[in-house]
């Protein structure tokens, strides 16, 4: 074994697997670094059995549990349920503060969906059925094209995400701007890929149109559920794309 091998055991072990004794001893003995490493703690650890079993303070157990509560932030599950749309079943999340995710069931399965909207938003999901006001919410924005942000809650984003949402949502529907003119528009002119890196992040596609930001030179470029479904999206939208 060599030395970086000793990074793969610790790996093993924060996964919850515990190296075999035989492993680690036949690593400490072709590893010259890793004896040295052993000498110098070897007398450390065996001291350290010596010392008699110390029982923590009464007062000890309440300061922790008052620092968990202090500094551990318990994050409630969003609800989520399925609406049907023009392009397909949707899973929308959402809290009271309004639509915080969603996602386009591309035929992988419920579970699939649930697990990269779960991963999206970083917590939990209860599965609900969609109240009146979401699915009111999304039926609008394929009827206008327009959506109701006063109902899509994305404060869990950055500051800089934020903007750069806001700037995609003035864009109006069937037409389309590049990723320096968001860029522009939220007066951080360099900033292009940080734009781009936001639209793929976007929890909420179609609410806040990240469809109709294009590269430079108006290629569609990349979009989340696939270039064939962005220009479908603009197409709804009667986006006509210039011929070159």
């Amino acid at each position: 074994m060599r030395c970086y091998d000793v990074e793969r055991l610790w790996d093993e072990m924060r996964d919850g697997v515990e190296p075999r004794s035989e492993h680690v001893l036949a690593h400490l003995r072709g590893c010259v670094e890793c004896q040295e490493i052993y000498r110098e703690n070897a007398g450390i650890a065996y001291c350290l059995t010596c010392l008699p079993p110390v029982e923590p303070p009464g007062r000890l157990v309440p300061k922790i549990l008052e620092h968990i509560k202090a500094t551990v932030k318990i994050v409630a599950p969003d609800s989520v349920a399925t609406v049907e749309s023009p392009i397909g079943k949707l899973f929308v999340g959402f809290r009271h503060t309004g639509i915080t995710a969603i996602a386009l069931d591309r035929g992988e399965g419920e579970e699939s969906v649930l697990a990269r909207l779960q991963r999206r938003l970083g917590r939990g999901l209860i599965p609900s059925q969609a109240p009146q006001w979401v699915r009111d919410t999304v039926e609008a924005f394929f009827r206008t094209h327009r959506p109701d942000l006063e109902r899509v809650d994305i404060s869990e984003l950055t500051p800089f995400e934020q903007s750069a949402l806001r700037a995609a949502a003035t864009i109006p529907p069937g037409e389309v701007r590049s990723y320096g003119w968001v860029a522009e528009a939220i007066g951080q002119p360099t900033a292009a890929r940080a734009v781009g890196r936001a639209m793929a992040r976007n929890p909420v596609p179609l609410l806040y149109p990240c469809h109709r930001v294009v590269d430079a030179t108006g290629a569609l470029h990349q979009y989340a559920y696939g270039v064939e479904l962005k220009a479908r999206i603009l197409a709804l939208e009667g986006y006509h794309p210039v011929r070159r």
